[in-house]
């Protein structure tokens, strides 16, 4: 290809033509694009980073096919299909349809016929069927539609043209299995397409090389690929809704609807506005307080998140461009980089835990190059404050999480080992060089690949006395599936995003709203009223699968709740807490309007027990009519304190017989006990030592019992349990037992199992986050351990007894009650 100014020139000029500039980042990337190189653009939201990427794929067209003298904007020509050039993978459907319309803006106004084609699990059967026959130059799709299309016999030929594959939000994929779905895809696309060039774009993430090396997995050659790093810098306003008085005894949840009063004004004033809540349930709750205190948001305001129809979601982001909505309270459905230009500000409820992720949100707002972004935090309780400072600091020194790639996802590798079978079959000596030379399968030894082999086409040691999982059939050396019933239900199953059974909500007219968890909705009965789409419903009946519901003026009892809305803080945040803590201890000045608000809150910290600076950690004793509590702050985050608190439990027994209840929040966690806790013998003892840890986490946590939950999603993922067919989902309970019953028989009779230690693995590993409670543990034996006994529960220690009552199954309304009596008894 011959690279001269005449080429970049062209996607100057249309730049130019639309009153844009090119940025340095984008001619640079341009470059390398053309220039034959892979690599990664990192840029923030808002940056021009899909034409850093979009348009170099077009002008490597033009370049090839001599039409860079076409006119700029021409007459509309006739279409002539040309065949697939280009893959964009969006982690997000939502983000879909906006990258396609960037993108086709880009294509006519080049002067180009392409078609562009969005290919998601939305896309009706009619839409696929017309792509495979004839298909789009530049498709927009995500990783499981990817697979899918890999799953179809003689794939090789749809791929044929194929010269890019471009991974957008990189950063939010190689956090989770979805990012080794992806690398197990290009090693296939990279052996049948010699032409291809891969490229990522990337928030910035702290462990940036090792998402190179992801994203690349042997193609990252010395010289053959560019990290192009964009140099604008995102200005970001926090500005944090304080409560009219600080609480001083604080607990989590209540604090944010309580502040209602103070974000309707800021709604009213913004030309449109965008709530972040950090659950689903919470989006429900906030959609109908807003609408209980400010009627008049009715019609102007709407939600946004992943269990509402395609049909509504759609809706809601149209009304967005278009301005006719003042205000959508959303998830992380809205994060990512969809280009709503009118967003004026963002409000977060509830501290984000994560400093990428509250820049993600706040980049929501000013989302042209160079625009201030505003965001208002509000806080569920005061505590949370802290971290309102703590996000601000982060994002100034440029502090922000590593994002851990999967490694060893066996269940994905059997998943992808299927598609294979299922589509053209494959030989399992090329295969394997490719699977090698991704970085999640770069460990895999001939012994892993011999297991697997086994695993497809016998069910391995332990299954090979049933017929059912012997998928594949080896004919002439390639490893085929035949059978159409084993392929079907394969192609259903496709994807590593696993939750509980969701089951559709629709009106009585068969009008579809969305899906909701089945575990919520066998707990309510018909004519029990929810809120679900922020809608009033009643609950009519159950019929396959499907919730019946109409409207109803009845007061709702329940709000739905969906598996894994917590997140945990991250270790990133904990550092800037921790520091955050000790800019308190020692009084410096100059500190953040959040740390002066909670000074009276800190000053009764410091009166009933100690503020620890960062070289002390505290330990707080205390005796209630509870019992005996030990609180321990090491502000690390739930996950480690979970692990941790067992941990400790574990190690007080051995000093004297003793049960204890544990509880936890981010920033400590509680012992409880009916009898006296030894605890200076203890610390004497180093129970807080970093020696053993493996096996006193093996022996204090019940893993085994951990393994087998965790093992649920590996079994799905890998193909041993089948959801069902669409319509009529296995319930959950039936999909639990399944699961568990290959755990067990794994466990006594195939203790070589990959996919059995992947779940120990994966609990060690993202459950109890035991790298970084190692970490935390050798930081405290650096530190001065302080033990302070308080005649009364303190300000840190009163959110995570709190916690612990919450966990009691109690209603919203019977634990403020108990809450208000326990703030009035300690204070």
């Amino acid at each position: 290809m011959i690279m001269d100014d005449q080429l970049l020139d062209r996607g100057v000029d249309w730049f130019r033509q639309k009153g844009w500039s090119p940025f340095p980042f984008q001619l640079t990337a341009w470059k390398a694009y053309l220039s034959g190189k892979h690599g990664l653009v990192n840029a923030p939201t808002g940056s021009g980073k899909t034409y850093s990427l979009a348009i170099p794929v077009l002008l490597e067209y033009m370049n090839e096919n001599n039409l860079l003298d076409i006119p700029l904007e021409p007459e509309p020509t006739v279409y002539k299909g040309k065949g697939l050039r280009a893959i964009w993978i969006t982690p997000i459907r939502a983000l879909a349809r906006e990258i396609a319309g960037s993108t086709q803006k880009a294509i006519d106004g080049l002067g180009l016929t392409w078609k562009v084609g969005v290919r998601t699990g939305d896309t009706s059967s009619q839409e696929r069927a017309r792509m495979k026959k004839s298909p789009p130059e530049f498709l927009v799709t995500t990783p499981e539609s990817l697979h899918i299309m890999i799953a179809q016999k003689e794939y090789p030929k749809f791929f044929r043209e194929l010269r890019a594959v471009i991974c957008d939000e990189w950063h939010e994929l190689i956090g989770s299995k979805r990012g080794v779905q992806m690398e197990l895809a290009l090693s296939r696309l990279k052996a049948i397409c010699p032409k291809l060039k891969v490229w990522g774009i990337s928030a910035t993430i702290g462990n940036m090389d090792e998402a190179v090396q992801a994203l690349l997995g042997s193609s990252r050659v010395s010289g053959r690929y560019e990290v192009i790093r964009s140099d604008i810098k995102k200005a970001i306003e926090v500005e944090s809704i304080l409560p009219d008085t600080v609480e001083k005894l604080p607990w989590a949840g209540h604090l944010g609807t309580n502040l209602i009063d103070k974000v309707i004004p800021i709604i009213k004033n913004s030309k449109s506005t965008l709530i972040f809540t950090n659950t689903r349930s919470f989006a429900e709750i906030w959609y109908q307080k807003l609408l209980d205190r400010a009627p008049e948001l009715a019609g102007i305001m709407a939600m946004h998140h992943g269990s509402i129809s395609r049909e509504l979601r759609d809706w809601v982001e149209e009304a967005l461009h278009s301005e006719h909505l003042k205000a959508v309270v959303c998830t992380s459905s809205l994060d990512l980089g969809v280009d709503f230009r009118p967003v004026e500000t963002i409000i977060q409820v509830g501290s984000p835990k994560g400093v990428a992720r509250f820049m993600q949100r706040a980049g929501r707002s000013g989302h042209q190059p160079g625009a201030l972004s505003k965001i208002c935090f509000v806080p569920t309780h005061s505590l949370e404050l802290i971290e309102a400072s703590a996000l601000r600091q982060a994002m100034a020194e440029g502090l922000v999480e590593d994002r851990i790639p999967y490694i060893r996802s066996f269940d994905v590798l059997v998943q992808y080992l299927i598609t294979l079978a299922v589509s053209d079959g494959f030989r399992p000596k090329e295969i394997f060089e490719e699977v090698r030379g991704t970085f999640a399968f770069s460990s895999i030894t001939q012994e892993d690949w011999q297991w697997l082999m086994s695993f497809v086409t016998t069910g391995g040691s332990a299954l090979t006395a049933y017929d059912e999982f012997q998928r594949v059939e080896v004919h002439e050396g390639v490893f085929k599936v035949t059978k159409k019933r084993i392929a079907m239900r394969h192609r259903l199953s496709i994807g590593t995003i696993v939750s509980d059974v969701s089951m559709q909500v629709k009106y009585l007219s068969g009008k579809y709203l969305g899906t909701i968890e089945e575990y919520f909705i066998s707990r309510l009965n018909p004519g029990d009223v929810f809120w679900f789409a922020g809608r009033n419903l009643e609950l009519v009946r159950i019929k396959d699968m499907a919730v019946q519901v109409r409207n109803t003026k009845k007061r709702a009892k329940a709000v739905p709740s969906w598996q894994g809305g917590r997140m945990p803080l991250s270790s990133q945040m904990s550092v800037m807490l921790r520091r955050k803590l000790h800019e308190i201890a020692v009084d410096s000045s100059g500190q953040d309007v959040e740390l002066q608000f909670l000074k009276p809150l800190m000053a009764l910290q410091g009166e009933r027990s100690v503020l620890p600076s960062k070289d002390e950690f505290l330990i707080e004793y205390f005796h209630t009519r509870e019992g005996f509590h030990v609180v321990m702050y090491p502000f690390e985050g739930r996950q480690v304190h979970e692990g941790m608190g067992a941990l400790l439990a574990l190690r007080i027994s051995r000093i004297k017989p003793i049960t204890f209840s544990i509880a936890m929040n981010d920033y400590g966690f509680e012992l409880l006990s009916d009898q006296e806790i030894p605890i200076y013998e203890a610390v004497e003892t180093d129970v807080l030592s970093g020696e053993n840890l493996w096996e006193d986490i093996q022996a204090g946590i019940n893993s085994v019992e951990m393994a087998r939950r965790r093992f649920r999603d590996i079994a799905s993922i890998s193909g041993l349990v089948f959801k069902g067919y669409p319509g009529h989902m296995m319930k959950d309970r039936h999909l639990q037992s399944s699961s568990q019953l290959f755990f067990d028989v794994f466990h006594d009779y195939d203790s070589n199992n990959l996919l059995l230690n992947q779940a120990y693995e994966e609990v060690m590993d993202f459950q109890l986050e035991e790298a970084r409670m190692r970490k935390a543990l050798d930081r405290i034996n650096q530190q001065r351990i302080i033990i302070t006994e308080p005649e009364k529960p303190t300000p840190f220690a009163f959110p995570i007894m709190v916690d612990r009552l919450s966990r009691d199954k109690l209603s919203s309304e019977k634990l403020a009650d108990r809450v208000k009596r326990m703030q009035l008894q300690f204070e």
